[in-house]
């Protein structure tokens, strides 16, 4: 058996396609997961707001709404797909799925707007089986500040409606997400959080500049709350300017967090089908390409910790 992948952030359930798992013509459908060695798939339900909101085929919804009919989607592409993959909210779930050949996929939350400011929906979306939420996207929300280029903006952290959601997260067994939060935001999570915490799909910004990547400092602290970075493919984060990721730019990143953070911090986060510009590696595919490319800088064991168990420890340890 070929090495197996733990992917912790996808776009593919809100490409707005019928069929998404069967046809899609994406980063990501049944057989590519299958031929590039899929374990357990963290699908995100993108929360649009503002202009994205507007934009979004169907018309405007609240944040909710659209969270709402991105769970519908899940819902119909678990039960068309059942012989295939299988939801996991637990351990456990992983495990009777791969001992039944199925591939797990865990429901997450991209903007934790869908709150829509109300703390006992952080329950709500527990009992549908989210199991990893991002506090903020792009745009300020009830919770929290995202990242931005003015210092004074990026200095803001948690607002008090995102403590207490951090909190009732750790609570629960929900993983917080920091990918797309602002500095403050990160330390305020890292000072409140009872729990290991994950940047899921995110890069080092000592290495292309972008604020939207985590500063070597963050990767430390990261890697000593216990937490892990999914190194995401996207160009612009990998190397500044750029529209075409290569092997060698994701590599130079995982190494980098890898040394900064620790080889038990380091996972993937391929951000797929919500990357822009091409990659080397074409699709879910072509990860196998990937880890060959990395293992030629690390040893069997640290390539199978960050393709997997990184993540899956992490998950035991949060999960409830």
């Amino acid at each position: 058996m070929g090495m197996r992948f733990v992917d912790l952030h996808c776009d593919t359930l809100t490409r707005d396609d019928d069929d998404i798992l069967r046809t899609s013509q994406g980063h990501i459908n049944l057989d590519k997961l299958k031929r590039g060695g899929a374990w357990v798939q963290f699908f995100a339900l993108f929360i649009p707001t503002g202009r994205e909101a507007s934009e979004r085929p169907g018309g405007f919804l609240e944040p909710h709404a659209f969270y709402e009919r991105y769970r519908a989607v899940w819902q119909r592409e678990m039960a068309a797909n059942a012989d295939a993959v299988a939801p996991a909210a637990d351990m456990d779930d992983i495990r009777a799925n791969t001992a039944a050949g199925r591939i797990s996929a865990v429901l997450s939350v991209e903007d934790a707007a869908a709150l829509e400011g109300r703390l006992e929906r952080v329950d709500e979306l527990y009992a549908d089986g989210v199991r990893l939420m991002t506090l903020t996207w792009n745009h300020e929300n009830e919770l929290a500040w995202p990242h931005a280029a003015e210092p004074e903006r990026m200095r803001r952290g948690l607002k008090p409606f995102g403590v207490e959601v951090v909190r009732r997260m750790n609570e629960l067994g929900m993983i917080v997400d920091v990918s797309h939060l602002s500095d403050g935001g990160f330390a305020d999570v890292a000072r409140v959080s009872s729990a290991p915490f994950v940047a899921s799909h995110s890069c080092a910004r000592s290495l292309s500049g972008h604020t939207r990547c985590l500063t070597d400092a963050q990767l430390r602290i990261l890697g000593d709350k216990g937490g892990v970075v999914g190194v995401n493919f996207c160009p612009r984060f990998l190397r500044e300017g750029s529209l075409h990721t290569t092997i060698d730019d994701v590599v130079r990143h995982a190494l980098h967090i890898r040394d900064k953070a620790g080889v038990e911090a380091l996972a993937l986060g391929s951000d797929f089908d919500g990357v822009p510009g091409t990659l080397e590696f074409e699709d879910y595919a072509g990860l196998p390409r990937l880890a060959d490319a990395l293992e030629r800088h690390v040893g069997s064991a640290e390539m199978d910790k960050i393709c997997s168990g990184n993540a899956l420890r992490l998950m035991s340890e949060v999960w409830r």
